[in-house]
């Protein structure tokens, strides 16, 4: 990992998502700025491990398939359902809350994300640049693992890409599938996908050291930013104030992140 290719990959990312600004701003669609940072971590990722200079050649482009099968499903999913669509929610918040300061501050998060993507690449590239031989039993749980995440999140999408058409136009909650066990399954899978790296890490590298402990921070991030930060907070707060009642049941029963057994509501729980 050579840092004139740490710092090329950080001023792409950066100059993606400055693009991805200002398609929001012409467009008034935040929806295209997920679909833009996807690709960008994915683009990235392939650049960074084509000009890699250690490791394993195997390894590297079983990695960049995974992460560029990833960005592309999520990517072209995003974009499907962002066309014609109007505002995400969460960011519609965002923007409301920052008013006059939206453009500029809106600038600014959408720089941080090119920092957690960078992120992102960064443990992949540390996860897969190992001097250890290929393929290892390490390196196939890795792919099983990015593999069963891709095809639990891309389920997910569609159970709720379902729903949602055969209840058009009605305030109803996706309890179906994958969601009748977790209330962000896609969200989980996601997060699933990038535990794949701190796992290849482990086969890749003699010892236990820095690249581990970088391949570790894209799962941390991820968790922390779906469970605490971008993901479960602003679109539960949405769901409560568009479903109300029934949501808040919903969020009695069934697990938020974890998939796991439903629960039976209690009066105290659904009185919260």
């Amino acid at each position: 990992m050579t840092p004139v290719l740490l710092i090329t990959i950080a001023i792409g990312l950066c100059a993606a998502m400055t693009f991805a600004w200002a398609v929001q701003r012409r467009t008034g669609n935040s929806g295209w700025v997920d679909t833009i940072w996807s690709a960008s971590v994915g683009l990235a990722a392939l650049a960074a491990l084509a000009f890699a200079t250690t490791g394993e050649a195997g390894r590297q482009w079983t990695a960049a398939v995974l992460v560029l099968l990833w960005a592309a499903r999520l990517a072209t999913h995003i974009g499907g359902r962002s066309a014609g669509a109007g505002e995400d929610p969460r960011y519609e918040a965002l923007i409301k809350e920052w008013g006059d300061k939206a453009s500029s501050r809106l600038f600014w998060f959408l720089q941080v994300q090119a920092a957690a993507a960078f992120i992102l690449v960064l443990s992949a590239l540390a996860a897969a640049t190992g001097e250890a031989a290929f393929p290892s039993i390490a390196d196939g749980l890795a792919v099983v693992v990015a593999l069963v995440a891709l095809a639990g999140e891309a389920i997910s999408d569609k159970q709720l890409a379902q729903f949602r058409k055969e209840n058009a136009g009605r305030k109803a909650i996706c309890d179906v599938g994958l969601w009748r066990w977790s209330r962000h399954p896609n969200y989980f899978f996601e997060w699933l996908f990038w535990c794949a790296w701190p796992v290849m890490a482990l086969g890749s590298h003699a010892a236990i050291g820095l690249p581990l402990l970088l391949a570790l921070l894209a799962p941390m991030q991820m968790y922390w930013l779906l469970v605490h930060v971008s993901g479960i907070p602003p679109l539960e707060a949405h769901m409560l104030a568009s479903r109300g009642e029934r949501f808040r049941i919903y969020q009695s029963k069934v697990n938020a992140f974890f998939p796991g057994p439903r629960r039976h509501a209690t009066s105290e729980e659904i009185a919260q």
